[in-house]
């Protein structure tokens, strides 16, 4: 893919492993500085140290605007600018039928997957204001449009992204700031782990082979901030679909 990232400045949530790893290391190496979010700096560092010059880690809890608005703050004196926000972060544990779920940790499910992803675009807007446009790209999932048993926390944080997204679409447009959803399908990470250990519902059934590599999210989330990806802007892409796979350039 022709995709040039150089002097762009993105902020990934969730870095520390998986997703958004991924995506850091691919939009790096496309040129961007990476601003590499997650409730620890254990491994980001260690991530951002491996990237190089290029990359920083902040230590930021999704769930609280202000670690959100410091963080957005760090790239934007770190690097000069924000263009680019991947809204990544997000939990499927504990998985549990409705009847038998943890209140305070669905509460916190519905603070990381939803009110996380508000407050990423709530933060992020003013500075692609001031930068003259930028992407923002929310990590949804087919689960926003399923009803999955033990997943209801999931299912319906996923969907309420969605609305987000949309919403946000039509107020960012007038000011060049595209927002995307991504839809990546189900992914070799220690999400799905967990979701086998679970055994709900026919998720936890597939095999691992199923499961595309995390760079190929990565691949995508870049490919999602070029203007060849214009069409999807306000839209949900899915990337289990062969056609978004070809787009990419995933498959031939």
């Amino acid at each position: 893919m022709n995709i040039d990232l150089t002097g762009k400045t993105a902020l990934i949530t969730g870095a520390s492993r998986g997703i958004g790893e991924a995506a850091a290391r691919v939009m790096a190496g496309y040129g961007a500085n990476v601003v590499l979010v997650a409730r620890s700096t254990q491994d980001t560092a260690r991530i951002a140290s491996e990237i190089g010059d290029k990359a920083l880690a902040v230590t930021c809890d999704v769930a609280c605007y202000g670690d959100v608005e410091n963080a957005v703050a760090v790239a934007e004196n770190g690097f000069g600018s924000l263009d680019i926000i991947v809204n990544n972060a997000g939990v499927i544990d504990p998985i549990a039928r409705i009847e038998h779920s943890d209140p305070e940790a669905w509460d916190q499910a519905v603070d990381i997957n939803l009110k996380g992803v508000y407050h990423g675009m709530c933060a992020a807007i003013p500075a692609m204001k001031r930068r003259g446009g930028g992407t923002i790209i929310n990590l949804a999932s087919g689960a926003a449009a399923s009803a999955l048993e033990g997943w209801s926390h999931y299912c319906a944080t996923k969907a309420a992204v969605l609305a987000l997204t949309r919403c946000a679409h039509m107020e960012c447009a007038p000011d060049n700031i595209r927002v995307i959803a991504l839809s990546p399908g189900t992914v070799a990470t220690d999400m799905q782990r967990a979701i086998k250990t679970s055994g709900i519902n026919p998720v936890s059934e597939l095999d691992w082979s199923t499961h595309i590599s995390p760079d190929w999210v990565g691949e995508a989330i870049a490919w999602l901030t070029t203007d060849a990806a214009r069409s999807y802007d306000g839209e949900n892409f899915l990337l289990n679909k062969d056609e978004a796979r070809r787009a990419v350039g995933l498959i031939t």
